[in-house]
């Protein structure tokens, strides 16, 4: 494969087989307006992943004129599905679901795509200080031997969940103690509720494993409404459940890749999705929205934007954002990540009784999972490579990335995984429209002063993507949710 995946190199249509949805003939997706069209429609939507495509089908179903424009050639924005380099097709972005994920499960219902258990019977393998241990999958966290640090880890969750219960979700700035925790980092507040550096390497890793940054990189508050977020309207989001696999956000798999679901999205909505149209400028005039792409120019009652805020800068204005939306803008950042798959004849780790999951200090792989597919075909070992050791990376060849990653999973499962018959990687960094992974954060300061500003419309502009959602923020079900938010406001204001 090559280091970066352009837009040229989708795979729109190799997902849509392994998923046996059918896919217009125009183009790589679904039929495409010509080039140099000029459209009047009620609603615009920026944007083509999870959180753009739920926009559009909302108020499509409510009788609205819709077209969307993405900048790809492809839909699904961070949803996306790469090929290997012996052509199999996996998940290169979000993969994974799980309870109270209740948008994305329906979704799953109304297309058919069938859910997979991610395996997850045995031994976990845990690799500190340059030793291996392993423990239950499905055992307390005291479970794990030779470190007296799972006690005071134990013990900061409980700490993290009772504050997220009551958290105001998706209003952090509204929490009675916001100041407080806007004011210091996650590794800061680590370091006031830890003593053992086992202790504080566990928690900053249920930071990095779910934003793709190191814990001094992202601000506390922040950091506590992601937990918090990790939950519905009924059930409080906590700590279990965002990094867990049993009863937690690891839960399931998608059977033939999660981008399945965005690309039966967009092929409900027909001739309303244009490809290979990045949005150069929005202008508000007259009570309406002018949008003018590459090729497009499309006049509107409404837009959403559904894109991250941290992409937001490379579209033009007119006239400018308020202030405090430009610069909350300036405050997100992107994760740095990237994902690695290796493919074996079998699963040979689940024969020496492991779950092929991973959790090291030593990198640059810090996490893993085990991504077989049910039928036995292969074992795919699948790692996480985040933060400071991505971006040490992202001028690395494949043949270096690749050898990287090996070494990685050879020290978690042993000399079996040296020779695997396929690999396959996406680096997120790179990606001309995501430019990261799989989430924008803040740092302190940023929610507090200027987290209003997040999703408030500004004039006939609505705001989405999964950054913007109140539960599941950065997750696909965060973003439908936020799609699905902007769609109401809109229909509320027309």
């Amino acid at each position: 494969m090559s280091a970066r995946i352009s837009r040229r190199q989708a795979l729109f249509g190799a997902a849509a087989a392994a998923g046996g949805l059918a896919v217009a003939a125009a183009g790589t997706g679904p039929a495409l307006a010509s080039s140099g069209s000029s459209r009047d429609v009620d609603v615009v939507v920026i944007g083509a992943g999870m959180s753009g495509l739920a926009a559009a089908r909302a108020l499509t179903a409510a009788g609205k004129s819709v077209l969307v424009l993405e900048a790809r050639d492809r839909v699904g924005g961070r949803v996306y599905s790469i090929k290997t380099r012996g052509g199999r097709v996996l998940d290169g972005g979000a993969e994974f679901i799980g309870p109270t994920q209740d948008r994305m499960i329906a979704l799953a219902q109304e297309f058919g795509v069938q859910r997979l258990q991610t395996f997850n019977t045995g031994q976990n393998v845990y690799y500190r200080a340059g030793q291996r241990s392993t423990f239950d999958a499905d055992g307390p966290l005291g479970a794990i031997p030779l470190d007296i640090g799972i006690a005071e880890v134990a013990l900061a969750q409980e700490t993290l969940n009772g504050l997220a219960n009551g958290f105001p979700v998706g209003r952090p700035w509204e929490f009675a103690r916001a100041r407080e925790f806007d004011s210091q980092t996650f590794a800061q507040w680590i370091a006031a509720n830890s003593v053992t550096d086992s202790a504080k390497f566990l928690l900053g890793l249920a930071g990095s494993a779910t934003l793709s940054v190191l814990p001094h990189e992202v601000s506390m508050l922040y950091m506590l409404n992601y937990i918090a977020a990790a939950g519905n309207e009924q059930h409080p989001g906590t700590v279990d459940r965002l990094i867990n696999v049993r009863d937690g956000a690891q839960e399931e798999l998608f059977v033939g890749g999660a981008q399945q679901i965005p690309i039966a999205m967009a092929k409900s909505l027909g001739e309303r999705v244009i490809l290979d149209a990045p949005v150069r400028s929005i202008a508000q005039t007259g009570g309406g929205v002018t949008v003018t792409a590459d090729g497009h120019t499309v006049n509107a009652r409404r837009c959403v934007v559904a894109m991250s805020p941290a992409m937001l800068p490379t579209i033009d204005f007119s006239p400018t954002l308020p202030a405090n939306k430009l610069q909350l803008n300036q405050h997100y950042a992107m994760g740095s990540i990237a994902k690695v798959m290796a493919v074996y004849p079998t699963a040979f780790w689940r024969e020496a009784g492991l779950t092929g999951q991973a959790t090291s200090d030593q990198g640059p792989i810090d996490v893993t999972y085990d991504n077989s597919p049910e039928d036995g075909s292969a074992g795919i070992l699948m790692g996480f490579i985040s933060a400071s050791e991505m971006r040490r990376l992202d001028n690395a060849s494949p043949a270096e990335l690749e050898a990287e990653a090996i070494e990685c999973f050879v020290r978690y499962f042993g000399e079996a995984a040296r020779h695997p018959v396929d690999f396959g990687f996406m680096r997120w960094d790179g990606e001309e429209y995501s430019r990261g992974g799989p989430v924008a954060t803040t740092r302190p300061g940023a929610l507090t002063d200027l987290g209003r500003a997040l999703r408030e419309p500004c004039g006939t502009v609505h705001w989405a993507g999964t950054e913007t959602a109140d539960y599941w923020t950065g997750y696909m079900d965060g973003a439908v949710r936020s799609g699905e938010r902007a769609a109401q406001e809109i229909l509320d204001a027309l």
